[in-house]
């Protein structure tokens, strides 16, 4: 029977256990743990077992990750450890008690002096990774946290990477990053820069600074089709 997510509550997974279920995405669980000796809060990301059963995918992953904790900046969320127990494929992260996705998923409006800082926080964070040639290819709402300070944390340096070298690799199909914040180039599957990440930037900013995203669609192509060929309604 394949694991889930509700099976590894309360489990240890490496030195660490898992308490309960924050997120998840396609490839991932992400849990809200500590460190099973010193009870120090920790995000666990465990990979879900389709995947943690892929060698080619969990070696990607694991390299990714590896690559992502070697970006020492304020702004981005730290790796604190890579590891793997029995079948299980994970790595702990600093924990954050915010999002912007939570944020806006309160209804209220954010201040325009906290989008600016917001702005600035990722803006510095992006610089700082594109300048050793790292591109994060999936900048949402859903990856920018917030520490106890109200800082913006980048989170997920590296997941888009490793799941779009599979993909090339195996000939998998599987959409890499998220539609509703593609830049251009990403919807029309070019090789991408940094720019990238500014789009995507800019698609988050205008979602928390209206409340809408500016495409939306019934399927990803529709949304894909849209940053290519339409201009996004004035905010």
């Amino acid at each position: 029977m394949s694991l889930e997510a509700e099976q590894l509550l309360g489990r240890e997974i490496g030195p660490y256990t898992a308490d309960r279920l924050i997120g998840q995405g396609g490839f991932a669980w992400v849990f809200a743990g500590h460190h099973t000796a010193d009870r120090s809060p920790v995000a666990l990301k465990v990979l879900k077992p389709r995947y943690a059963g892929d060698q080619q995918f969990e070696t990607r992953f694991r390299n990714e990750a590896r690559v992502a904790s070697e970006l020492r900046h304020p702004n981005i969320v730290r790796i604190l450890e890579i590891g793997k127990t029995g079948d299980i494929t994970y790595f702990a992260m600093n924990l954050y008690p915010d999002s912007l996705a939570s944020r806006l998923a309160q209804g209220a409006p954010i201040p325009e002096a906290d989008l600016l800082r917001i702005a600035r926080d990722v803006a510095s964070a992006l610089a700082f990774a594109h300048a050793g040639g790292i591109i994060h290819r999936d900048i949402k709402v859903d990856n920018i946290l917030f520490d106890l300070h109200g800082n913006a944390v980048v989170a997920d340096f590296g997941i888009a990477r490793a799941v779009s070298g599979y993909t090339q690799q195996t000939g998998t199909n599987m959409v890499v990053g998220t539609p509703q914040y593609f830049a251009p180039e990403q919807a029309r599957a070019k090789p991408l820069d940094g720019r990238a990440d500014l789009y995507s930037l800019g698609v988050t900013l205008y979602r928390a600074s209206t409340g809408r995203l500016p495409f939306e669609g019934d399927d990803w192509y529709e949304i894909a089709r849209q940053h290519v060929e339409e201009p996004p309604p004035p905010p």
